[in-house]
């Protein structure tokens, strides 16, 4: 005895999505993608800005998390190349704007922990 199911699933740019969860994830997931949109959201910043917002990551994932946020077409790059020092500046795109009140919702629920859970504590940067 055989049972024939069908699944459906969503398809997007030839990949398969068993949710609407896992594809959110799959374009905002990792530990830093929604931590720089959020900082996006309110204008464009430039790499170097994007790092001293976020001491704890590294360069070479900094770098990696832009180029997949530019690539799903979530932010633009723009390089500057009129005179040196080269400059490359971050923004959302209008589809990265749609994420706004998702990103927000995600740091009212985290300051809400942070207020009942965390410590503060003071790092010196260089």
């Amino acid at each position: 005895m055989t049972i024939d199911t069908e699944t459906e699933l969503y398809k997007i740019d030839d990949k398969l999505y068993p949710c609407s969860t896992s594809i959110t994830m799959d374009f905002v997931g990792g530990k830093w993608k929604m931590v720089i949109l959020y900082y996006l959201r309110n204008g464009k910043k430039r790499y170097n800005e994007l790092r001293k917002l976020m001491p704890m990551v590294t360069e070479r994932t900094l770098s990696l998390q832009l180029k997949q946020l530019e690539e799903d077409g979530l932010i633009n790059r723009v390089v500057f190349t009129t005179k040196p020092p080269l400059k490359v500046e971050y923004s959302l795109t209008k589809f990265g704007e749609t994420l706004v009140p998702l990103l927000h919702a995600v740091a009212d629920w985290g300051r809400n922990l942070a207020t009942e859970r965390a410590e503060v504590v003071k790092i010196k940067m260089k």
